[in-house]
């Protein structure tokens, strides 16, 4: 029985502490020529990883509603695995200073003052366009007197006031309140999403379908899916929904599976792909603009290596090698139960 129920004690449990493992791989790309590129010369990059943690997922605040759904609340925590890893969180690397860069394109509408201001702060902090720290300070926060300056000044641009780390909000943290359907009514609507965070549809994009919150949570689907079947669910991280499409069958351990991969037109912009026009503004295709639910600090997403991106994308970066295996996004789904056997969710 599939239903989410408190009475169907081995699959409740199974939804509430997912027993399964879950493993983040993180790769970083070392720039190699950070005094070059500023001269003007293109960034050569080298990947270092991937540095693998293991994620622990366990839902809390659990409430069954009247009308066949539960809300709750997913708490994600991450722990270091060193054996699956290729090199320690010890290891350090050069990449691009998002803070000077993000807030640079931040003021660029700012007073004069503010702007000169602002840049002198940067010279006294001995802060420039490249990094160097260790994977430990960049996953999970250092100390920085701009973070306290940039939140005085900027306030909104960070997620935090604390340290600033790429994965420091993450540790420990929830995905906002979920509210699923039980499947108690309706089977073919287990898993799917009511509501999130008390929305039905999200504010942030320019047109109805792109606000839309649609498919499930992204861990589990309805049953019977077929060939024709999509995937779609509801990304917090990406602050959208995605939808994945059937690629192929295949088998892992005996266990027979579809395979569902991310469509070309996902991260398109507008032109190559019309209804994605309500993300934009665009760049190149390949490059998500999350700007409008990240304070506008400017970011963007991609999957790695700019995989199924614009080529011209690939002429701005030396050491970049694209392909589908290591860098598509897929899920592996038992088409019975779909329940996941294999995940590659990389960005």
């Amino acid at each position: 029985n599939l239903v989410i129920d408190p009475k169907n004690e081995m699959s409740y449990t199974m939804w509430k502490d997912v027993p399964v493992p879950f493993f983040m791989s993180v790769y970083f790309f070392n720039v190699l020529n950070p005094t070059e590129v500023l001269a003007g010369e293109k960034p050569m990059v080298e990947q270092r990883g991937p540095y693998v943690y293991r994620k622990r997922i366990q839902k809390q605040n659990i409430t069954f509603h009247p009308n066949h759904t539960v809300s709750y609340l997913e708490y994600r925590s991450y722990f270091f695995e060193p054996s699956m890893s290729m090199g320690n969180e010890s290891d350090v690397v050069t990449i691009p200073n998002m803070l000077v860069l993000g807030a640079a394109v931040m003021m660029e509408n700012l007073p004069f003052a503010l702007r000169l201001m602002i840049s002198t702060t940067f010279k006294t902090f001995k802060e420039g366009p490249f990094l160097t720290k260790s994977v430990e300070e960049l996953m999970w926060g250092y100390d920085s007197k701009l973070v306290d300056f940039l939140n005085k000044w900027l306030p909104g641009m960070l997620p935090s006031t604390g340290k600033f780390g790429l994965f420091a909000e993450f540790n420990n943290s929830n995905t906002g309140l979920f509210t699923i359907h039980t499947g108690k009514d309706d089977i073919r609507l287990i898993h799917k999403v009511d509501s999130w965070n008390g929305l039905t549809k999200l504010t942030n994009w320019k047109t109805p379908q792109c606000n839309m919150i649609n498919g499930t949570a992204g861990q589990m689907w309805p049953p019977f899916m077929t060939k024709e079947s999509t995937l779609p669910f509801y990304s917090p991280d990406a602050c959208r929904s995605l939808e994945l499409v059937y690629q192929r069958e295949g088998i892992m351990d005996g266990i027979p599976l579809y395979r569902y991969v991310a469509p070309k037109t996902m991260f398109a912009n507008g032109s190559d792909y019309a209804p994605n026009e309500g993300f934009c503004p665009c760049r190149q295709s390949g490059l998500l603009n999350v700007s409008s639910c990240r304070s506008n600090s400017p970011v963007f997403i991609s999957h790695p290596h700019f995989y199924n991106a614009d080529p011209v994308l690939l002429d701005f970066v030396q050491g970049l090698q694209p392909t589908e295996g290591e860098h598509g996004l897929f899920i592996d789904i038992h088409p019975v139960s779909n329940r996941q056997t294999h995940t590659q969710l990389a960005r």
